[in-house]
């Protein structure tokens, strides 16, 4: 029983970290560019929460639309200024950018906010299923990223901008003959991956306390996913993440908890040589 429960209580962090690493993949999906910027976006988008929460008394979850826009105009700012004009180097000119850009807001969200850890203190009840208790704010994390994923889904294959972006990923060149503004589609999806990035931050400052450098750890998780669930797979990507979750719920049952990222990165390690596709493939 102590088992399924530290199962449980990994799989609904798994759904926040799928989310984190849907943004992540979108991005290579459609562009082509690893996005070493992710990292600070997930803090940035715990401090729109936090900050609306301590400042305003807003609700930490209806905070979270706002986070999502901020973190959209942030990716699209982003583009424009570093991305755009390297989008068609070499990819280490695409990965030098974005690391500068990871640099610059590490450095401006030291400045301004500390490296001192905050949190939202919001408390909610436990939840008692059966014999198990589950706390409500990493139940209500993990359905919120279920809706993110599903309106994610529907945007992309039921909405003119959403088919429009599976075009270019799909081909540019050929979307580019057909009408499709690939310069707009391309800020739209590299908008569309801060904006999952940021409401990942937002969810996760309902759960754990975070500074400005704790993004890059679950930037880091984010790569893991990625390649687990099959880069440019965003809906992979959320299945990654449970399988992340769900091993981050089980290995403390066996082992100290310092082992938990030794085997993260071993199993990332052991996808890279013998499935690099992912376990559930790319899809474009």
């Amino acid at each position: 029983m102590d088992l399924l429960a530290f199962l449980i209580d990994g799989l609904l962090l798994g759904f926040v970290y799928g989310v984190a690493a849907m943004g992540l993949t979108l991005i290579w999906g459609v562009m082509n560019v690893i996005n070493l910027a992710h990292g600070p976006i997930i803090s940035l988008g715990a401090f729109m929460v936090y900050l609306l929460f301590i400042n305003l008394g807003m609700n930490p979850y209806l905070a979270l639309p706002f986070a999502a826009v901020g973190g959209r105009l942030l990716g699209i700012v982003i583009y424009w200024v570093a991305i755009h004009r390297v989008i068609d180097a070499p990819h280490l000119s695409s990965l030098l950018a974005t690391f500068s850009v990871n640099m610059i807001l590490v450095g401006l969200g030291t400045a301004v906010f500390s490296t001192t850890p905050r949190n939202v203190d919001y408390t909610l009840p436990t939840l008692s299923i059966g014999p198990f208790t589950i706390p409500a704010a990493r139940f209500i994390a993990a359905l919120a990223s279920v809706l993110v994923a599903g309106g994610l889904y529907l945007f992309l294959n039921r909405t003119t901008p959403g088919k429009h972006v599976r075009a270019v990923a799909n081909n540019r060149a050929a979307a580019e003959l057909m009408g499709i503004h690939s310069s707009r589609i391309l800020a739209l999806s590299f908008g569309l991956g801060s904006m999952l990035a940021a409401i990942a931050g937002g969810l996760i400052a309902t759960i754990f306390p975070f500074t400005i450098l704790s993004g890059g750890i679950y930037e880091l998780k984010s790569f893991v996913i990625s390649v687990l669930g099959g880069l440019g797979n965003p809906l992979g990507a959320l299945a990654g993440g449970l399988v992340l979750g769900m091993l981050e719920g089980i290995i403390p049952a066996f082992m100290p908890i310092s082992w938990v990222p030794v085997l993260e990165f071993l199993l990332f390690v052991i996808i890279l040589l013998f499935r690099p596709t992912g376990l559930f493939g790319a899809k474009k």
